[in-house]
């Protein structure tokens, strides 16, 4: 209390225009507990933009990684359906079985099917003797030709005799040693050698066309032969698509189809997937400016406790995922707001790592792109 009294006495005795003691200690104080302030809080603000920076991969923390969460696991799913209708027969196979090509899938009731390719094997073998009884009907028109030519040939030998007997009969009517009606008749004789040579010709000729004919109709049996043919290939390949066979090594789906059930033709019955794996990443196209085919991609698999896999940027989609969409965007109806769109990428995934048979198409993942790493070609496989 007396060294309060004390210093307010002190201050009342200073002269105006003087500092009080005590003063000139306060204000350095003051100001640097001001400056140590704004440090403070300059350092909190600096700190804050970083993490920010950081946090969203803003320069200077650009990263040669672009990442993205929309991405799955994908492969060949196929569907598999019969090419015929009929109600199944067998039905082999069970629930996700691994399988390889050519394996029984489902068998269609073939009854109705045999009994097509039993008609058309009989429907081809008459159209086999048509066309075998055909070379025997050219062998006769041959034949016929060739008698009808002699026929003719003989006729003109006729006719030369009946043009000497003619000749001679003129010659002796003058002395009277042939008489009129002698005469008459060597004409008659010679008129009708004449006739049966034209008749002769005629037959001929008819001979001829009816061997034409003949060539032409085995033309048409001909073809007649290989429509049977082919309408017994179309039989056996539709007694033989009475059996669904697996068209390549994979594992099933589930079993769509049972015992005795009814199907169309083309009706899903169950899905066979491949061993071959790949991802698709649907990258924002703001992250596409240093993407490459050829670079290094490294995956997670959330299914598998996250683990890490690799592999490489096959091939980029040639548009974003929205220009293949059904029913598209238009945007020059209405209001704007502009959205980030997705261009797909094809990620192979490397042969021989650990665990990588246990990817499943569907399966999401993390995919991080190194756009830094050094580009390689990306050996092309067939579907």
């Amino acid at each position: 209390m007396s060294e309060s009294v004390t210093t307010t006495n002190a201050i009342a005795a200073t002269a105006e225009g003087q500092t009080p003691p005590g003063a000139s200690a306060t204000e350095p104080r003051s100001l640097r507990v001001r400056i140590i302030s704004s440090l403070g809080f300059a350092a909190i603000a600096l700190t804050g933009v970083l993490i920010v920076l950081y946090a969203w991969q803003l320069p200077p923390f650009s990263s040669a990684i672009e990442s993205t969460e929309n991405a799955l696991v994908r492969g060949q799913v196929t569907l598999i359906g019969p090419q015929l209708s009929g109600y199944v027969f067998e039905v082999p196979v069970q629930d996700f079985q691994h399988v390889k090509a050519g394996d029984l899938l489902v068998r269609l009731d073939d009854r109705i099917y045999k009994q097509r390719l039993d008609q058309s094997l009989a429907q081809l073998a008459v159209q086999k003797a048509a066309l075998a009884n055909n070379l025997q009907q050219r062998r006769s028109a041959e034949a016929t030709i060739a008698q009808r030519r002699a026929a003719l040939e003989n006729s003109k030998a006729q006719a030369r005799k009946s043009d000497a007997d003619l000749a001679r009969n003129q010659a002796l009517i003058a002395d009277g040693s042939v008489s009129r009606r002698e005469l008459d008749v060597t004409r008659a004789d010679h008129a009708q050698t004449l006739a049966a040579i034209a008749q002769a010709e005629a037959a001929l000729e008819i001979s001829r066309q009816d061997l034409q004919t003949v060539v032409v109709n085995r033309d048409s049996l001909e073809a007649a032969v290989t429509n049977a043919e082919a309408a017994v290939e179309l039989a056996r390949i539709d007694l033989s698509n009475t059996r669904v066979v697996a068209p390549r090594d994979g594992q099933l789906g589930q079993i769509g189809v049972r015992l005795g059930a009814y199907v169309n033709s083309g009706a899903q019955l169950m899905a066979l997937v491949p061993e071959r794996r790949w991802v698709i990443a649907n990258m924002k196209e703001t992250q596409m400016a240093e993407v490459r085919e050829g670079q290094a991609v490294t995956f997670t698999v959330d299914a598998l406790d996250h683990r890490r896999f690799s592999g490489r940027v096959q091939r980029i989609s040639p548009a974003t995922g929205s220009e293949f969409s059904l029913l598209q965007a238009d945007n020059a109806t209405g209001n704007f707001v502009k959205i980030a769109q997705r261009v797909p990428v094809r990620i192979t995934v490397d042969p021989g790592q650990d665990q990588a048979e246990r990817l499943r198409p569907g399966m999401s993942v993390v995919v991080s792109i190194n756009t830094r790493s050094e580009v390689k070609a990306v050996e092309e496989e067939a579907f």
